[in-house]
């Protein structure tokens, strides 16, 4: 498959905002399809192999939120990115939590769209290169070839993206990695600048892991330069 291009379903109830889309990311190389509710995309995902669901928050039925948290439990792999006009950190947070990889918030220019979904896609279809040697740090396990995270003996659902971001940090335990590296190696050269983009991630990931996400053990921020995975039988970090 050309890494530029993919099937995308676009769930957006609103029919003018909707042919908008269509007629525009199908010219830039796009195959589209359309569902106007959330139990329409359910719908259309179990008959065709769709690569990522761009999904609008505010639609009548189950609504966007409950619309991806369906989609994440039914299709674990599936790429999902939210478009709202919701800004706030709270709203991200809800969608992240809900299930989504990703999010716009509207008005958006559409080359960031378009950058956003080919980033989605060539992950999807992208082997990870990570070591899938198992990594165990104070009460965490991390089972690459299974996708699978533990804390003390019991699994975390968390989604692809977030798996990612988490073995990445895992993997450099002890050294911190900047916001630029995070970003351009778990989504691409897209996101290079996006350091708020990173820590909303990252806040979604404490509140998964930490036993107190306001005072993070594990995740750790290294003031002005990215963040760590804290591997506590080390010595104090380097920077990488």
């Amino acid at each position: 498959m050309d890494s530029t291009h993919g099937t995308v379903l676009l769930v957006e109830d609103d029919a003018s905002i909707r042919r908008g889309l269509r007629a525009t990311l199908s010219a830039l190389g796009f195959k589209i399809g359309e569902a106007t509710t959330g139990e329409e995309a359910l719908t259309l995902l179990r008959v065709v192999n769709y690569d990522a669901v761009l999904m609008d928050l505010n639609m009548p039925g189950m609504g966007g939120v409950e619309a991806c948290r369906r989609v994440r439990r039914e299709f674990p792999q599936m790429s999902i990115i939210v478009v709202t006009v919701r800004d706030s950190e709270e709203d991200k947070i809800e969608a992240l939590d809900a299930g989504a990889d990703d999010y716009v918030t509207k008005p958006f220019r559409i080359g960031e769209l378009a950058a956003r979904i080919r980033a989605a896609v060539r992950r999807r279809h992208t082997p990870h290169h990570s070591s899938e040697e198992e990594i165990h740090i104070g009460i965490f396990e991390l089972y690459p070839a299974r996708r699978v995270v533990k804390k003390r003996g019991q699994e975390v659902r968390l989604t692809p993206t977030e798996f990612d971001l988490l073995a990445y940090l895992m993997s450099h335990a002890g050294h911190p990695i900047l916001h630029s590296k995070l970003l351009s190696s778990v989504w691409g050269a897209e996101y290079g600048d996006e350091r708020e983009y990173l820590r909303t991630f990252i806040l979604q990931l404490r509140r998964k892991l930490e036993d107190d996400p306001s005072h993070p053990q594990y995740l750790k921020t290294v003031n002005y330069l990215g963040y760590v995975f804290f591997d506590p039988s080390q010595d104090a970090p380097v920077v990488l």
